[in-house]
């Protein structure tokens, strides 16, 4: 007689083998795999079956085609650009305080993206005074996808056209975000950090009574779950605070700046610069403090 465990692994490799070559007969293969991951899991452990890390990466791949690029990339308001006009030592700064080996450039508006910049490209013109310096001798051609193009089409793209960051436009043409081949491999290992990543319980900081600060690189999802849940935004995707500041204020507001959330709460923009938001500070409704006084 078959154990538990032998009759789950069975029920996973029918189930990888229909998702692979097909079967049209069966509309709930995606529900059948999950389940003989569960059943597994409730199993006890056996040599050379497959690991919880290996059980999670099977379940985001499951998923994996469901997503768009619109779903997982870098919202507007938490992109970081450059100007076509901006000078080589400035462009140099722009590197150091973003932390990324790639940034978009950008004409009249963001809305008008004309390339991007490879930090390799930078380096190489700071090491090599005889190298054209310009921003047009460095800029490379972007890859512009529609926001409803698929991950498994984006992922394609991105490998066929060795380009590893893509602009996502809206329906009218716009820029509606950036993602990166990263973006789309987290989605199915999870979240990759690196040397220079900050976890978001160091992003938030309560200041006084109904006074918080944070990163505006902090998620809505722990936001919410800290501070107030009704500090979210569902009519747009927006996944990042500063992401919601730029939504409601309509542009990158100014040091001391404020926009007023629908739920009362007033968000400051405490530190920013001309490309992005950095920190916002988070001023509960007065009448709401002076309550729980």
């Amino acid at each position: 007689m078959a154990s538990r465990s032998d009759d789950g692994g069975s029920r996973l490799w029918r189930g990888m083998r229909a998702l692979i070559f097909g079967n049209e007969g069966t509309p709930t293969l995606r529900d059948e795999i999950e389940d003989a991951i569960d059943e597994a899991e409730d199993s006890h452990p056996v040599a050379g079956d497959l690991t919880p890390v290996e059980r999670q990466m099977l379940r985001n791949l499951l998923h994996f085609g469901d997503e768009t690029a619109g779903d997982i990339c870098v919202t507007r308001g938490d992109i970081v650009s450059v100007p076509a006009t901006i000078a080589f030592d400035d462009l140099v700064q722009a590197f150091a305080e973003a932390e990324h080996s790639r940034l978009p450039v950008y004409g009249e508006s963001l809305d008008e993206i004309i390339g991007m910049i490879h930090i390799k490209d930078l380096f190489a013109a700071l090491i090599d005074p005889a190298r054209d310096r310009s921003i047009q001798a460095m800029m490379r051609n972007p890859l512009f996808v529609p926001e409803s193009m698929g991950v498994i089409d984006l992922l394609a793209r991105m490998r066929a056209e060795r380009i590893h960051l893509a602009v996502v436009v809206d329906e009218f043409g716009g820029t509606e975000g950036l993602v990166t081949i990263e973006d789309v491999v987290e989605e199915i290992v999870g979240e990759i950090e690196d040397e220079h990543d900050i976890e978001a319980a160091g992003m938030l900081t309560r200041l006084a009574d109904g006074v918080w600060e944070a990163d505006a690189r902090i998620e809505l999802e722990e936001l919410a779950e800290s501070v107030d849940a009704r500090l979210t935004w569902e009519e747009d995707e927006v996944d990042t605070l500063g992401g919601l500041v730029f939504l409601l204020s309509g542009h990158i507001p100014a040091r001391g700046e404020s926009v007023l959330h629908p739920s009362g709460w007033r968000l400051e923009a405490v530190d920013s610069d001309p490309r992005r938001i950095l920190r916002v500070r988070l001023h509960q409704p007065e009448a709401e403090v002076a309550a729980e006084d």
